[in-house]
């Protein structure tokens, strides 16, 4: 985000943790489909005053991430790229209402060194409540310009549980089973699971009043990259905590406050866990 801001035309900072600040380097580049960026930014410690804060890490960073806004009040707007929709109650609480513009955003993309990002999706999404729109109208045509595809959204429940309907399920099923995308269709029983939890949490969405048809869903994913990978996936592999809370835990939590059964959706969540807990198993050393 940060890069394709400042090729967008915006004046950008990055917000880092205290301890990257003096290796951090002055200079970001992003290898993506889209165009290759190389761009001058700053760095900060610090929530500068700014239009706009972007919020980009995961969810189990949000907390620490956060003791950087010293000052909300010279900050315009907040706009959270976190997955799931629990985060935006907290930044609400903690920052007003008005303040916090639901948004999401679908990208592959990994850090390969301090600065260096690879993205490996053909595609970069960002959609985006209406209320943001006289703000943030403007940037967002200037990242379409550069190859991004931007949506307002009337309907925030809509705009954010699109997007569980749509990650969940394929962040549940490459990581249960280790495997990209294209691996896990080819499978049938790892398909059939897959397309369960897609309907599984569409019907919870419509339970919280959002509109998601699972059928676009499961047909838009069939037509991705067959070597894609979630970002919980390569977690998972990486021996990091992965996002199960943030990511499967809104359809867990409302399924049970409306009596909804997901039965595919927990059985990933229980394979997920298992990979988790082998994975911590081998990387513990045997006592003598």
């Amino acid at each position: 985000m940060g890069a394709s801001l400042v090729q967008a035309g915006s004046w950008v900072t990055l917000v880092v943790r205290p301890e990257a600040l003096t290796h951090y380097p002055d200079r970001i580049h992003l290898e993506s489909p889209l165009g290759n960026i190389s761009a001058a930014i700053s760095r900060s410690t610090q929530a500068p005053a700014c239009d706009v804060l972007w919020i980009t890490v995961k969810g189990p960073q949000l907390e620490p991430a956060l003791r950087s806004i010293t000052h909300p009040e010279s900050i315009r707007a907040i706009v959270p790229l976190l997955n799931g929709i629990d985060h935006l109650a907290l930044l609400r609480e903690r920052y007003g209402p008005r303040k916090v513009i639901g948004a999401t955003i679908a990208v592959e993309c990994e850090r390969v060194a301090a600065g260096h990002f690879i993205q490996r999706s053909p595609f970069a999404r960002l959609h985006v409540s209406s209320d943001g729109q006289d703000l943030l109208g403007s940037t967002l045509a200037e990242l379409e310009n550069i190859g991004f595809h931007c949506k307002f959204f009337d309907d925030e429940a809509t705009l954010m549980w699109s997007k569980i309907v749509f990650l969940a399920p394929m962040a549940l099923a490459t990581s249960a089973a280790a495997l990209p995308i294209g691996d896990v269709m080819s499978d049938l029983k790892r398909k059939a699971q897959w397309e369960a939890c897609v309907r599984e949490s569409a019907a919870v969405a419509a339970a919280q009043g959002a509109k998601v048809d699972p059928e676009s869903v499961i047909s838009g994913i069939l037509k991705m990259p067959p070597d894609m990978r979630s970002s919980m996936q390569k977690d998972v592999a990486q021996g990091n905590p992965p996002e199960l809370d943030a990511i499967a835990g809104p359809i867990l939590r409302a399924a049970g406050r409306h009596g909804i059964e997901v039965p595919s959706t927990r059985a990933l969540v229980r394979a997920v866990q298992a990979r988790v807990s082998e994975k911590r198993s081998r990387e513990v050393p045997a006592k003598n």
